[in-house]
């Protein structure tokens, strides 16, 4: 087996840096799953690149996506951010990223319960899923789809289930580090899984 870099971040350095120190790192906290997942929506139709290049952007613009303070935007800031050419200028996204701060702080009324209630859709630990080929990983599950169900519930958009999927690979709830990556052992995968 040789320890191969999983192919998709290329030789980009900010894409290689994402993959090397924070893709599929487990994240439990409810305010950094948050940004996450509205990061993962302001990515929907485009490459995560686009994103990452722009995230330092949004953390500065939008208050570091803390849900506390974008639930209160009001349309001028919403106007604002949409005459930005830094961030994704998409009404929709941008509203939705205030729908969804509103419902975090809904279901986040007990401390930790964003998290738990993310978490719960793989038992509370990362899924181990020993992928050798990039054409093996899916772009979404049923654990996705089920996410994806709940949080629209919740009153959360932007959460298709591949959107959730891809947090879900972010956020480390699923380690879809190729078996030939040296990350994927080192975040804990077991080669042989699952």
């Amino acid at each position: 087996m040789t320890d191969e870099r999983c192919p998709w971040c290329g030789d980009t350095p900010i894409y290689v840096a994402y993959h090397d120190d924070e893709w599929g790192v487990p994240e439990h906290d409810s305010g950094k799953l948050f940004a996450m997942l509205l990061l993962e929506g302001f990515q929907a139709g485009l490459s995560w690149i686009t994103v990452l290049k722009k995230r330092a952007h949004y953390m500065e613009v939008m208050d570091g996506l803390a849900p506390e303070k974008i639930a209160l935007y009001d349309e001028a800031k919403v106007e604002a951010l949409l005459a930005d050419p830094g961030i994704i200028r998409n009404k929709l996204k941008v509203r939705g990223a205030v729908k969804n701060a509103k419902a975090f702080l809904a279901l986040e009324e007990s401390p930790g319960a964003f998290s738990e209630l993310l978490w719960g859709f793989t038992g509370g630990k990362t899924l181990d899923n020993g992928f050798r080929t990039m054409a093996e990983v899916p772009a979404s599950t049923p654990e996705s789809d089920a996410m994806s169900k709940a949080l629209k519930k919740l009153g959360f958009t932007f959460v298709g289930s591949t959107i959730c999927y891809a947090f879900m690979q972010a956020v480390g709830m699923v380690n879809d580090h190729l078996v030939t990556c040296p990350r994927y052992r080192e975040l804990g995968g077991k080669v042989g899984a699952p």
